[in-house]
């Protein structure tokens, strides 16, 4: 019974980290969402991005828009910290943005 704790524990960590994941999944494509928004009255789509995401989501936040949509990606926090591992996230919204609203110059 002791014996199968280690295996128990990791099973968890990977559920955990599963529902992590999940959530993130479903931050960012809220994020993008209102970044699209944003984009489409003029507003600023990192702010609104931003707005949209827990501070936890926020490592290297990334929004582009183009023509007919905006993408937001950034990268997944992991339970466990594994040395360069690192996991983007992207996501895009296909909101139809006026011609060149929200584009970077």
């Amino acid at each position: 019974m002791v014996a199968a704790l280690p295996f128990v524990i990791l099973i968890a960590a990977l559920l955990i980290q599963c529902a992590i994941g999940g959530y993130a999944l479903w931050a960012c494509a809220n994020a993008a969402r209102v970044a699209a928004r944003a984009a489409l009255v003029g507003g600023d789509l990192d702010r609104a991005a931003r707005s949209a995401l827990p501070d936890a989501f926020e490592n290297h936040l990334t929004v582009r828009a183009e023509e007919q949509s905006v993408e937001v990606s950034f990268e997944l926090p992991l339970l466990v910290s594994a040395g360069s591992l690192r996991v983007p996230i992207e996501v895009g919204s296909g909101l139809p943005l006026a011609a060149g609203v929200g584009a970077a110059p």
